[in-house]
């Protein structure tokens, strides 16, 4: 099994719930779509762990740290955050491990392939068009050629993340929430259709749970399963309270998961 998680944002009380939970499952393959720093208090610590997960991808604000123009796209809230956070990766440590900081974020690969008993499966942060910049929302499914587009880029499952929303998309135009799912919130999928799951946030969901969530993919890549992790939202909201820098509403939203 896989667990496939996106979207941490500096949020080290969700990553490390996500992490335990991951282990008490005993899995050991994490796949990260992106966005380790952004928005949370805990950049450093972030970046630490991730370093230390299977494989991680490049999302728009680990792009933005190294690329001072690529927050042109950002709201204000954003764009302070990612200012502060590019100064806070560079405290502590000696010249080397800040430097490893920065080049582990520098190095991050935009997307992944790879198959699973014939099952070829795609990972990116954001969609296959735009790797790095295109969403992907629910109401996208009335957009036909956008979906029509993106599916051509797909030979099977693409796991995405980047909108904070989980659920999955079908080519016949369908959105499913993990809400819609039975209590075991399973998705199977049938023989060589393809799908984008998106694995929604660990550390900043906006799907009005606030529940970390993260997905697993089965051995055989037939279905997956969705997951939420209580952690304490409260601590990750003092925190971000607590720092010049990051807008008191960063940490407010994660209280209601929007």
């Amino acid at each position: 099994m896989i667990a496939i998680i996106s979207d941490i944002h500096s949020n080290l009380a969700a990553l490390e719930a996500v992490i335990e939970d991951i282990q008490s499952r005993h899995i050991d393959r994490v796949l990260c779509l992106g966005d380790v720093v952004g928005y949370g208090p805990q950049p450093r610590e972030c970046v630490a762990l991730a370093r230390k997960l299977g494989f991680t991808l490049m999302g728009n604000h680990d792009e933005a740290i190294f690329h001072s123009h690529k927050t042109e796209q950002f709201n204000l809230r954003a764009e302070m955050a990612i200012e502060w956070t590019r100064e806070q990766l560079s405290k502590q440590g000696s010249q080397e491990e800040v430097a490893e900081r920065f080049d582990f974020l520098r190095g991050l690969p935009v997307t992944e392939e790879r198959s699973i008993d014939n099952v070829p499966l795609l990972f990116v942060h954001g969609s296959p068009r735009k790797p790095l910049r295109e969403y992907i929302f629910r109401r996208d499914v009335q957009n036909k050629e956008k979906m029509r587009e993106i599916f051509s880029l797909i030979r099977g499952l693409c796991f995405v993340g980047h909108s904070h929303e989980p659920g999955i998309y079908t080519e016949d135009l369908r959105y499913t929430h993990p809400s819609e799912l039975e209590l075991l919130k399973i998705y199977h999928f049938e023989e060589k259709q393809k799908a984008v799951i998106n694995v929604g946030s660990v550390g900043q969901p906006r799907d009005n749970d606030p529940r970390a969530c993260y997905v697993t993919l089965t051995d055989e890549a037939d279905a997956v399963v969705f997951r939420r992790v209580r952690y304490d939202v409260e601590k990750t909201r003092k925190l971000i309270h607590a720092t010049t820098g990051l807008d008191n509403s960063l940490g407010d939203r994660l209280l209601e998961g929007r």
